[in-house]
Formats: structure tokens, C-alpha cells, sequence
């Protein structure tokens, strides 16, 4: 039985213990579709280089660097994750590509975010609302750090629907992936770790109602790659 438990300092510390090779395993693992997908929710938050966009659970900083390096990019963007190993690695490519004055990275948890109200105009999360303890709790802390007319893009994984699809998916999640990535991470829980907490995690409806329950409005729930990722967009409007 696997452990999907998500205390901070668990979660954390798995992290930490697979931050090398986290990046390498995110690509191979997803046949560099990952790229893509955090594309997409860049383009879904329309910025026009004004916005200050907070990354949570930025991991290594990828969705940061590519909400600042796209066209038109953040004015500025502020990077929360609470594995001090990941946060390490992240600030070594901000540094790598000249970010540092445009990218802040800081240690903090996702339910207590470490920036005042109103004070970004975006949110990104990107594979890590899962992983929070408190999901409902993380997502009205979002609430209550955008702008009013703010607007947030939240990647996450999902079970497949189509009868087809679910079972290829289900085998290669549960069986290829966590052997995989423990040979190539050195770690036997964090992949194993995965594939469970995707089926523990809220249905994409009732991920939509948790938003809603946030106080957040035009929400919408895109599948993508046949529904293995979906891309939740939604505003604040007051």
C-alpha cells in the first residue's frame, strides 16, 4: 500500500530527495509533452507584460521561467514551493538565463502563501495542487492573493475516461513509471507516490466545485493529450 499522505515535511522532503533528476524524469516521462502543456497555460492567462505572476509549487522553476520568457511575458513573477532542494535548482537556471532580477523564488507553503492580498495578477500551479494537504485551503489562499478581474491556470493530472485510454494509461502510470523512475531517481516512494495520489486527487468536477467554493467564477476544465492532463482556468472578480 503506498503511502499518498501529504504533510508538508513528507512532501517536501521526497522532493528534495529526487530534485536532480526531477526535470530529466518530468521530460522523458511525458515524451517531452510537458513542454506543451505549460505552454497552453501560459497562453491561457493573456499577458500583456504588466502582470506580476505568482508561480506556486514552482518545483524547479519551469513554469516561472516560461511565464517571464514568454511573448508578451510577467513583468515580474514570484516562485513558492516549500522543497528548499527544488527552490535550489530553480534559482541555478533563473541565474543560468540572466532571471534573477525578474524572478523571485521563495520558501513557503502553499497554504500560507508569503505574499500579501491583491498583490499578483496571475497564478499558476502546475502538477502541484495535488500534493497540497489542504486543497481547498490552498486554492482560497490563491483567491485571496490575485487582483480583482485576476486570473488563474492550474495544470493537473487525471484519470482517462475513454475505456481504451484509461487502461493503457492505468498500466503505463502503475507499472512502467514508478519502476522507471525509482531506477533513474533512486527513490522508491516519490514514483510510486505519483500514479496514487493522481487517483486520490479530486475528480476534475469536483475540482471545479472546490474553485467555485473559493469564491473564483468563469471556470473552465480542459482535457488535454485524452484527458491525461487537464488545464483549469478561472478569474476573481471582485
Amino acid at each position: 500500500m503506498v503511502d499518498v499522505s501529504k504533510s508538508p515535511d513528507r512532501i517536501a522532503g521526497m522532493f528534495d530527495a529526487i530534485a536532480g533528476r526531477y526535470d530529466f524524469l518530468n521530460h522523458v516521462l511525458s515524451a517531452g509533452i510537458d513542454r506543451r502543456w505549460r505552454k497552453k497555460a501560459i497562453r491561457s492567462l493573456g499577458l500583456t507584460g504588466r502582470e506580476r505572476v505568482l508561480d506556486l509549487c514552482t518545483g524547479t522553476a519551469d513554469v516561472a521561467i516560461a511565464a517571464q520568457t514568454a511573448t508578451p511575458g510577467a513583468a515580474r513573477v514570484v516562485g513558492v514551493d516549500f522543497a528548499g532542494a527544488m527552490l535550489r535548482i530553480g534559482r541555478d537556471k533563473v541565474a543560468e538565463r540572466g532571471l534573477a532580477g525578474r524572478i523571485a523564488l521563495v520558501r513557503g507553503d502553499a497554504t500560507r502563501i508569503p505574499v500579501a492580498d491583491a498583490s499578483v495578477d496571475r497564478v499558476t500551479v502546475a502538477f502541484g495542487i495535488r500534493n497540497v494537504e489542504n486543497t481547498a485551503a490552498g486554492c482560497h489562499e490563491m483567491h485571496r492573493v490575485l487582483t480583482a478581474g485576476g486570473r488563474i491556470a492550474i495544470l493537473e493530472f487525471a484519470i482517462p475516461t475513454a475505456p481504451a485510454i484509461r487502461q493503457t494509461y492505468l498500466w503505463y502510470f502503475k507499472h512502467v513509471l514508478p519502476r522507471f523512475g525509482r531506477l533513474i531517481s533512486k527513490h522508491n516512494a516519490a514514483y510510486s507516490y505519483l500514479p496514487e495520489s493522481v487517483g486520490a486527487f479530486a475528480t476534475p468536477e469536483e475540482f471545479v466545485k472546490i474553485l467555485r467554493q473559493a469564491g473564483f467564477a468563469d471556470i473552465t476544465a480542459v482535457p488535454m493529450t485524452f484527458g491525461v492532463v487537464y488545464l483549469y482556468t478561472a478569474s476573481k472578480t471582485t
